[in-house]
């Protein structure tokens, strides 16, 4: 069972993921994929701290279902709190010892197996760590979620290509563009799936089209839009 709710580090977003107990007579299906969606997670699970790093393609998770928590970190604030640029994690996952000394993740790791809720001392490592929010990434991701085109949110924004380019990379793993893009899937992916038709969803979100829509869905995810939301 998924289990989310909004974190006390502004703009995150804490949840859990816990295999049923039990699954019943016949063979558990495959876990969900994991969608890009431009952010970046600190997680816990089996007694290691990992990192997610962000996604252009859909991430299945591999090996049996084995219960999972994290931090949802908001797009283009992790790799202050990490001290690693975005790019260097793209469509990673990583354990937190590769990235810190490793003494430092041992104390850390004991500190959330020691607490009765992983997910309350994950929210706390954050908040300890995390560096203010950069107002330029917080406005470019506000514009782009909202449809703005990139040109013009850099024009509003008085930042050149080249450098909102360097920018994006160290921030979120890829440039303005594919963010654009991917903050359009999810809007697309809200609208599909509280009941808008396929069609008026393409139009809503920003696509050309439907077929526009359906490429990118599977460029993105792997698959189809019916099958996501089924």
């Amino acid at each position: 069972m998924y289990e989310e709710r909004p974190s006390r580090l502004t703009g995150a977003v804490v949840w859990t993921n816990t295999p049923p107990t039990n699954p019943g007579p016949l063979p558990m299906s495959p876990m969900s994929p994991v969608l890009p969606d431009g952010c970046m997670d600190l997680l816990w699970s089996e007694g290691r701290l990992l990192v997610a790093g962000p996604d252009t393609r859909a991430h299945v998770p591999d090996g049996p279902p084995v219960p999972w928590a994290g931090i949802r970190l908001h797009p283009g604030t992790a790799p202050a709190l990490l001290g690693v640029p975005a790019h260097e994690l793209r469509d990673r996952r990583v354990e937190l010892a590769d990235l810190w000394p490793a003494p430092e993740v041992r104390r850390l790791n004991a500190r959330v197996a020691a607490s009765p809720q992983p997910t309350a001392a994950l929210e706390t490592l954050a908040l300890e760590r995390a560096a203010p929010p950069d107002p330029v990434l917080r406005r470019l991701v506000a514009a782009l979620a909202a449809g703005r085109p990139v040109a013009a949110t850099a024009d509003e924004l008085g930042i050149g290509a080249r450098q909102l380019h360097r920018r994006s990379l160290t921030a979120f793993g890829y440039g303005p563009k594919t963010l654009a893009r991917i903050l359009r899937l999810q809007r697309a992916l809200a609208l599909a799936r509280s009941g808008v038709p396929y069609a008026d969803t393409a139009a809503r979100a920003g696509y050309a089209d439907q077929a526009h829509l359906a490429r990118d869905v599977r460029e993105f995810t792997g698959r189809t839009l019916g099958e996501l939301l089924r």
